[in-house]
């Protein structure tokens, strides 16, 4: 059995133990026509079948070629989905001098909080769709896309997570555009970081993975500016990877020294 088999094995199995040891039986995801919710999605198709839902939540900045690719996907897989627009809500607090970092941080706080409220109805849990690389380096909005309640791929990088959508044959629309969370008009992961994701996981595996230090990198042939720019985001970007700081007062302090497993009972 080859390794992205051996992944799919685990995911799907890690999915289905984690989400019942909640007592819940169903999931909700968001999906955008990227590759990695496409990904979370047929994961969590192969758990739950008919007790995943797809949300597809499009605002005015949306392209239609990323409803196309999500439709496509649902169509391919047997996905069931609904649509809920975020375009009234974000234009209700949408002000002209908002920046595109501004506008796209609302909208994936938007999806988020309606993805929430959905799961709520439903009596179901959320599945995150970041991937390691975006974690790593911060990218993505605390409480937006980075919130959910269990997160199949957060431990897989970008490329991996291309690898495995091969593996599981998502659809060649989504595999073969540009990543972009296409929260604003043209918006592309890749531009906006400035690198690609095949130098970015490289350098992550090597610091992260491999322990290298910056020094050793840059001596194997790395580019010290792309290697200061990885670490620098690392570090500054921790914050989003911690639950909420709690001011210690009491002997037992939550997310200190009061830290029970997710799976514990009575």
């Amino acid at each position: 059995m080859g390794k992205y088999a051996l992944i799919t094995r685990y995911l799907t199995g890690f999915l289905e133990q984690e989400v019942r040891k909640t007592g819940l039986n169903k999931v909700v995801v968001g999906l955008s026509g990227g590759i990695d919710s496409a990904v979370v999605a047929v994961l969590a198709h192969r758990a739950f079948k008919d007790d995943l839902l797809c949300v597809k939540m499009p605002s005015h900045y949306s392209s239609q070629s990323s409803l196309d690719d999500a439709d496509e996907l649902c169509r391919v897989f047997g996905l069931r989905s609904e649509t809920r627009s975020i375009e009234p809500m974000l234009r209700a607090y949408e002000t002209p001098d908002m920046s595109p970092l501004r506008v796209g941080n609302l909208s994936a706080r938007l999806r988020m909080a309606t993805l929430f409220d959905l799961s709520a109805r439903d009596g179901a849990l959320v599945l995150g769709t970041s991937n390691k690389s975006e974690l790593m380096l911060g990218y993505g909005t605390l409480y937006g896309d980075l919130a959910s309640a269990i997160n199949p791929i957060g431990d897989l990088y970008k490329t991996e997570v291309f690898e495995l959508a091969r593996y599981l044959e998502i659809p060649d629309s989504i595999l073969s555009k540009p990543p972009s969370a296409d929260l604003w008009a043209g918006q592309s992961d890749e531009a906006e970081i400035g690198y690609s994701y095949a130098e970015l996981d490289r350098v992550l595996k090597c610091y992260i993975e491999e322990r290298h230090t910056r020094e050793e990198i840059i001596a194997d042939g790395e580019k010290p500016e792309l290697v200061d720019m990885i670490i620098e985001r690392i570090y500054k970007n921790q914050f989003k990877r911690r639950m909420p700081i709690i001011a210690k007062l009491t002997s037992r302090t939550v997310n200190i020294d009061f830290n029970y497993p997710r799976d514990i009972t009575l």
